[in-house]
């Protein structure tokens, strides 16, 4: 078990609290240190069943920046923009098995965590 974590994010701190508080094992991944490639990220965006674009933070200032919002940019270039720029990822990710999801909120890592 995984858990893309960024400490700094309040929702990204109560799913690992949720998840150590059942003494679960897991790599705790710091993607903002470690960014995931863009095969990584695939791999997670299939985990996750979700489109690169569902996984963008439109918030961070690179959303912007960078022209992510225009409907022409397409699925390999969000990849590539959340690998360069990890702050556009949103966070947390659980990864349990084959599957993934965002904790958004943090208790749904523990519907993965039941369901694994």
């Amino acid at each position: 078990m995984r858990l893309y974590h960024n400490a700094r994010c309040s929702k990204s701190r109560a799913a690992l609290d949720l998840l150590r508080a059942r003494d679960v094992e897991l790599d705790v991944v710091d993607y903002l240190q470690s960014p995931p490639t863009s095969a990584e990220l695939r791999e997670l965006l299939e985990r996750l069943g979700m489109s690169p674009r569902e996984l963008l933070r439109t918030g961070e200032a690179e959303y912007a920046s960078l022209g992510l919002a225009a409907a022409d940019v397409g699925d390999d270039t969000l990849i590539a923009a959340m690998s360069a720029h990890p702050r556009l990822i949103e966070r947390p990710i659980f990864v349990c098995g084959n599957r993934a999801v965002v904790g958004r909120p943090p208790e749904r890592v523990l519907e993965l965590l039941e369901a694994c």
